[in-house]
């Protein structure tokens, strides 16, 4: 199990530089763990796509149910006080903290390519080319 942030799950489904190794990450583990607020950040991103015009709105929904099926059974709920916690060692957002705190309980690496979470987090994050050559 590992947890990824959602933009490794944006990766996996709309095609683009980062596809192929977020491809790679489901193949080496596809037992993904995420907080509930992958849902509003991921509804985020298919929003900006639908307005920049990359995407119709049925692509969106459809993209929208592709990401859930991925993540069954593997969401969580976080503790806020840890959220916090982390917050505060850090200058990391809540969000990002939020991914965070769940690779923490679950003792899971959390896969990302957010730098600032790669930076402060080295313990627990690991960028996808990483995780894919481990």
């Amino acid at each position: 199990m590992i947890v990824v942030d959602t933009n490794v799950i944006a990766y996996l489904l709309i095609v683009g530089d980062h596809t192929a190794e977020a491809k790679e990450v489901l193949r080496k583990d596809s037992d993904w763990a995420v907080p509930f607020l992958w849902r509003s950040e991921f509804c985020s991103v298919l929003t900006l796509y639908i307005r920049q015009g990359h995407l119709s709105l049925n692509q969106a929904q459809r993209f929208m149910q592709e990401a859930e099926q991925l993540v069954q059974g593997g969401e969580y709920q976080v503790s806020s006080s840890q959220v916090l916690n982390l917050v505060t060692i850090s200058s990391c957002s809540a969000y990002d903290c939020e991914f965070v705190a769940l690779a923490q309980h679950l003792t899971v690496p959390l896969v990302t390519s957010d730098n600032k979470i790669l930076s402060e987090f080295p313990s627990i994050a690991i960028s996808l080319s990483q995780f894919i050559s481990r």
